[in-house]
């Protein structure tokens, strides 16, 4: 399977990308060969071994949520550029 410009121009738009035909044409062959890759990939014989997320043996270490107060927190916010009270203040974002 072939990635098309088509299919690139398809997911562009879910995206809400636009890229120039020259960008457009980097990125089908860009995924052609990574599903290429992927294909060799499928070709190896992993019977016998264990499925994994991570290559190392590694574990998350959660510490716990613990509400704690600041000492230096009024001077922060007194640095900030715009500030209201005790908090940030932020342009807003969202209509």
């Amino acid at each position: 399977m072939a990635v098309t410009i088509e299919e690139v121009h398809g997911v562009a738009e879910l995206a809400r990308l636009r890229f120039s035909p020259a960008e457009e044409e980097r990125l089908v062959g860009e995924l052609n060969r990574i599903l290429r890759y992927m294909d060799t990939l499928n070709e190896l014989d992993t019977t016998g071994v264990e499925p994994t997320s991570h290559v190392l043996p590694l574990a998350n270490a959660f510490r716990r949520d613990e509400a704690a107060s600041f000492p230096a927190a009024a001077e922060i916010v007194a640095a900030a550029p715009q500030r209201q009270e005790d908090y940030f203040k932020v342009p807003r974002i969202i209509d």
